[in-house]
């Protein structure tokens, strides 16, 4: 087992940039904020993208890893919408934005990704031979999809908000 130093030091200097602009803007979600409706869509699509590109770089997209990152995906977005968060989100249809509360959820999801990439480039570097069981396989593709379906759903709940109060 290497030692956590080791496995940082070989960490490219990209990654740690990637990481602390993950930080910085889920950070910025945290505090509430007025936004135009059309960047609430920005983000979302960014971690989508994010998420399937580490489905794509360890597994590649085959019928069955996009069909498993789609499952994840689609049962996410089913629940969030369900769930309708956040909750207190309002819509200025005089300046059009819309006010959103602040959240922690999209750092953890942001966090989530970013750590569950890392891991994956750390066992792909490493050949572990968990990144071949097909358990592990579904496992990955699925939690990829559930983050960019919360994402999703997070989204299209605050674009929800800001179409009923037109």
């Amino acid at each position: 087992m290497l030692p956590v130093s080791q496995i940082i030091s070989h960490t490219p200097t990209w990654v740690f940039v990637v990481f602390f602009a993950l930080l910085t803007l889920g950070f910025m979600q945290s505090k509430q904020r007025k936004v135009r409706v059309k960047t609430i869509f920005i983000l979302p699509l960014a971690m989508v993208l994010f998420s399937l590109f580490g489905v794509y770089s360890v597994f590649g997209l085959s019928l069955v890893t996009l069909a498993l990152w789609v499952l994840g995906l689609v049962l996410a977005l089913m629940l969030g919408l369900k769930l309708a968060y956040p909750k207190v989100v309002s819509y200025s249809l005089k300046n059009n934005k819309l006010t959103i509360p602040g959240s922690w959820t999209p750092l953890a999801l942001m966090m989530a990704i970013f750590f569950t990439k890392y891991f994956m480039g750390f066992a792909v570097a490493r050949s572990l031979p968990i990144i071949n069981d097909m358990v592990f396989i579904a496992l990955i593709c699925m939690l990829y999809g559930v983050f960019s379906g919360t994402f999703l759903a997070r989204c299209l709940v605050m674009f929800k908000a800001s179409k009923s109060s037109e």
